[in-house]
């Protein structure tokens, strides 16, 4: 029984970045062996087990080969004569399959450090494009490692698309499209994510909502023109820079769905935000499963978003409306998530990302203002249920006129 360290923790040792994920393969050893030594068995797919001393993980060294469609579509095999290079082989890129033994030396038989040492994300073997998955984790590796200067080599951009293009995409569950697209969001350079599915033609087939978004143009502040999907990508450059959480970064990714959808001369007024489709962002929220909170803000964002960008001019009794839609009283934390992308999306735009913003201030006195409405007075004159209610709508539309009159000044 051999023991290697492998993958990740590898690859970022050599690239000088720690590490607390570490995979381990172990070479050489049974279920029946492992079990022996005390090892508790987790997992389904195949031999994976637990050192009941610390957590960490070790899987036997297995091949695999394609029996079906998609993600799960491959049997699995274990022995001890699977040699560590027969592991490695079947994994996705050359830099995430070198190993390591117990004395610290490299075991790279598909040169992953050359690939490292050339910035290149390239895959293994063919055996890459009988996994669709594999399009997402490299796009993910792409938008980790751009700040490094990694590219992907063509070859494997090309199996990528290859991918795309069988429509094994679709075959791959909600529940693991998610996970690496929620983990590729929050990496440093979230837009080459999206970049890179587009140049393999995985965006159109996994959101095609957000593929026609690209070569449609729109008219800004100052009267230059701007792609829309090129300023979408700006705009989750802009949430990556400002560290913004998962909820805003999947918002902006999809603030600006159904322009494509709007006739040219409507742009950029799109005043009738109320009554605007979500059935594109629902679909999206749908398809992958997104967890509420992310659905929550996508949707009322996009129905929202040109309040934000107009708050200066809002009436009292639109700006109120405003504020109970978001449901400030309770849920404080929700007008701030979209205050921000409302600002993320305005520093998309190349002519705005050092200006300053004065919509975000003005919205957050405007909702402290209304916060600020004491309630003690109308309980004292045994005002309940619906008049009470009234009353106190009317006493806060009283402090955002004040409020307004007083930014005015």
């Amino acid at each position: 029984m051999k023991i290697y360290k492998v993958g990740g923790s590898v690859r970022d040792r050599l690239l000088g970045i720690k590490s607390t994920d570490i995979d381990r393969v172990v070479v050489g050893a049974t279920t029946k062996e492992m079990l022996a030594n005390g090892y508790k068995p987790v997992g389904t797919d195949f031999p994976v087990f637990l050192d009941p001393k610390n957590g960490d993980e070790y899987a036997l060294a297995r091949t695999e080969y394609k029996s079906g469609r998609g993600y799960g579509g491959f049997i699995f095999h274990t022995s001890p004569k699977v040699t560590l290079e027969e592991d490695l082989i079947r994994r996705d890129l050359t830099i995430n399959a070198m190993a390591e033994d117990d004395d610290g030396n490299l075991i790279d038989p598909y040169n992953g450090q050359r690939d490292l040492e050339a910035r290149t994300l390239r895959h293994v073997s063919l055996a890459f494009a009988e996994d669709p998955l594999r399009v997402l984790r490299v796009a993910r590796f792409a938008a980790r490692y751009k700040r490094l200067g990694f590219i992907i080599a063509p070859q494997t951009l090309e199996l990528m698309r290859q991918i795309s293009e069988s429509k094994e995409l679709t075959t791959l569950t909600p529940e693991r499209s998610w996970k690496e697209i929620s983990r590729a969001l929050m990496e440093n350079q979230p837009q080459v994510f999206i970049q890179v599915l587009r140049d393999c033609n995985a965006l159109k087939s996994l959101t095609p909502e957000l593929n026609t978004l690209f070569g449609i143009t729109q008219p800004t502040a100052n009267q230059s023109e701007i792609d829309i999907g090129t300023h979408t990508l700006n705009v989750l450059e802009q949430t990556a820079l400002h560290q913004q959480p998962l909820t805003i970064r999947w918002a902006c990714l999809l603030y600006n769905l159904n322009k494509d959808l709007i006739p040219m001369d409507k742009l950029p007024q799109h005043l009738t935000c109320k009554h605007i489709n979500f059935k594109l962002i629902k679909a999206i929220n749908n398809r992958f499963k997104v967890p509420k909170d992310c659905q929550e803000l996508s949707l009322l964002v996009n129905q929202y978003h040109t309040y934000g960008r107009r708050a200066l001019e809002l009436k009292p009794s639109t700006l109120l409306e405003l504020l109970q839609s978001f449901d400030i009283y309770r849920r404080p934390q929700r007008f701030e998530a979209f205050i921000v992308s409302c600002e993320m999306n305005a520093r998309g735009c190349t002519d705005f990302k050092q200006r300053s913003y004065p919509q975000a201030e003005y919205l957050r006195g405007a909702a402290q203002a209304a916060r600020e409405v004491p309630i003690s007075h109308l309980l004292n004159q045994a005002l309940q249920g619906k008049e009470l209610g009234e009353a106190l709508k009317h006493e806060r539309l009283k402090a955002l006129h004040a409020y307004k009159e007083q930014q005015a000044l």
